[in-house]
């Protein structure tokens, strides 16, 4: 007699980390290239790109707030799910708490992000 396959939630949890991965080895070099050194330097970029008036704009536009969310949530993911692998690597044998921790983490993070760019406005 075979016993059913036990469903796993596994896969969401990769793909939000495949996910945050790539966003992170794709946009996070540039990310830190504009915010650390291009527009403090004066580098490639005016001076005014990142001002409060220009980064509020980009916060209150629909896909500026899409981009915010979708650049913090999954980078959240991406390290809550590298650091929950991790432990193991150091020797602490990861349980139930140390996955509440990672993930439930970057849970509440995620809906933070969420709630504060809604209440930014449109």
């Amino acid at each position: 007699m075979k016993r059913p396959l036990k469903r796993s939630n596994a896969p969401i949890f990769w793909a939000l980390f495949g996910a945050g991965g790539m966003l992170s080895a794709l946009l996070g070099p540039i990310l830190v290239f504009i915010t650390g050194l291009a527009v403090p330097l004066g580098m490639l970029l005016p001076a005014d790109t990142m001002s409060y008036a220009n980064m509020q704009a980009f916060a209150q536009n629909i896909i500026g707030k899409g981009f915010i969310f979708a650049i913090i949530a999954l980078f959240l993911w991406h390290a809550a799910h590298r650091i929950f692998h991790s432990l193991h690597d150091i020797g602490i044998h990861a349980g139930i708490v140390a996955k509440l921790i990672c993930y439930g983490g970057a849970m509440v993070a995620t809906l933070i992000t969420a709630y504060e760019l809604l209440a930014i406005g449109f």
